[in-house]
C-alpha cells in the first residue's frame, strides 16, 4: 500500500452540514475500496488565489490515506462526477514527505491537546 494525500475544495455556498456529508462520502469512497484513512483536516473557509467557476472562496478539506494505486482513479472520478467540488490534486507521498506529514500531525496534535 502506498501513502497518498488529497486536497479538495468544495464550493462555499455549502452549509456546514452538506459540507460534512459530501467529506463522509468521499471517506466512504475510500474505505469501500480497502483504503486507510490516517487523518484528515478541514481547513476552512478560505480565499482563492484566482476564482474558479466565478467563485473567490472555497472549503479546503485534507485526508492522508494509504491505499493501492487503483483506488486513486476511483475517488478522482468521484471528484470529477461530484458539483461541490471546484479543485482536487492528489500526490502519492514518498518517503521524505510521509515523514514531514507525520511530524506535522504530531505538532497539530500536541496544539490541540494544550487548548
Amino acid at each position: 500500500m502506498n501513502k497518498y494525500e488529497t486536497v479538495f475544495i468544495l464550493t462555499p455556498v455549502l452549509s456546514d452540514d452538506q459540507a460534512k456529508e459530501t467529506v463522509a462520502k468521499f471517506k466512504k469512497v475510500l474505505t469501500d475500496k480497502g483504503a486507510n484513512i490516517v487523518n484528515e483536516e478541514a481547513w476552512g473557509l478560505k480565499k482563492l488565489a484566482y476564482q474558479i467557476e466565478k467563485k473567490t472562496s472555497g472549503f479546503y478539506f485534507l485526508m492522508e490515506f494509504e491505499a493501492e494505486p487503483a483506488v486513486i482513479k476511483t475517488l478522482e472520478t468521484a471528484y470529477r462526477r461530484d458539483e461541490k467540488v471546484i479543485r482536487f490534486q492528489t500526490v502519492k507521498l514518498d518517503k521524505y514527505a510521509a515523514e514531514y506529514a507525520e511530524k506535522r500531525r504530531n505538532k497539530l496534535g500536541a496544539k490541540t491537546e494544550e487548548a
